[in-house]
């Protein structure tokens, strides 16, 4: 592939990306591939690229003569993948309580800070950037470089569940004292008491996501089968976003 070309994909892939996260493209949508490449004024080509690639990493599904649809993730999906993050986050926790770095503790107290005065002004979405950015900084504050990798791409869909709880009543409250007992484990150096916050953190954000997903049986398939039934064509608006494979501190999770 080009490098012209690898351009484009990237380009369509992070429209098509952003118009997910955002719900702009919904869940059992159809996504077709006109409308992105009339605007971003590119061929069909390398928006039929990226939609691979967005099914690959979970995002759409591929029906057989029928095209890619949003993928529509049950509770027991966000389960397998909030279960992933609770063994990602706990590792990370103690990492960071263990070597206790006094600049990434300062950040981690500014981000908390932020996150009490935007619940305080009902600034729900300023609060779940700051939330995003907490727990991926956490992340980054490990040694462990593999875990930060697999982090990242574990990230762009566990923004699709933050987007949810953050809509559960009494949710972002909640999270921000949960945030409270992992940042006062981290201040202690205590590695115990920082998984135990972390775990019981990711625990109560698995039970809010029960409470607006539909329990469907059975787990996905190896195509990513996540798919509703809905049939209706994306007619969108297209957005810019982060190109494949480049997650960062931005991203992190609830």
């Amino acid at each position: 592939m080009t490098e012209e070309l690898n351009s484009l994909v990237r380009s369509a892939y992070s429209a098509v990306r952003e118009a997910v996260l955002e719900r702009r493209l919904l869940p059992g949508e159809r996504v077709t591939v006109r409308p992105f490449a009339e605007r971003l004024g590119i061929s069909p080509t390398p928006v039929k690229a990226a939609l691979a690639i967005l099914e690959r990493e979970g995002f759409l599904v591929a029906r057989k003569h029928a095209g890619y649809f949003v993928a529509a993730l049950t509770a027991a999906d966000m389960r397998d993948i909030y279960e992933l993050r609770s063994a990602i986050d706990a590792l990370a926790a103690r990492d960071v309580a263990r070597t206790r770095h006094p600049e990434l503790l300062a950040r981690l107290g500014e981000l908390l800070e932020g996150q009490r005065a935007a619940l305080a002004a009902g600034d729900v979405e300023t609060y779940g950037d700051l939330d995003r950015e907490f727990h991926a900084l956490i992340w980054h504050g490990s040694a462990n470089r593999r875990l930060t990798a697999i982090a990242d791409l574990l990230s762009a869909q566990l923004r699709l569940g933050h987007n949810l709880t953050t809509a559960v009543p009494g949710r972002p409250q909640a999270g921000l004292e949960e945030h409270g007992e992992i940042m006062d484990a981290l201040l202690s150096g205590d590695t115990s008491a920082a998984e135990h916050a972390t775990r019981r953190h990711v625990a109560q954000v698995i039970r809010a996501l029960e409470k607006v997903l539909p329990e469907q049986g059975g787990r996905p398939s190896a195509g990513g089968g996540l798919g509703g039934e809905v049939e209706r064509e994306a007619q969108v608006q297209v957005g810019d976003g982060q190109q494949p494979g480049h997650a960062h501190a931005r991203g992190g999770q609830p």
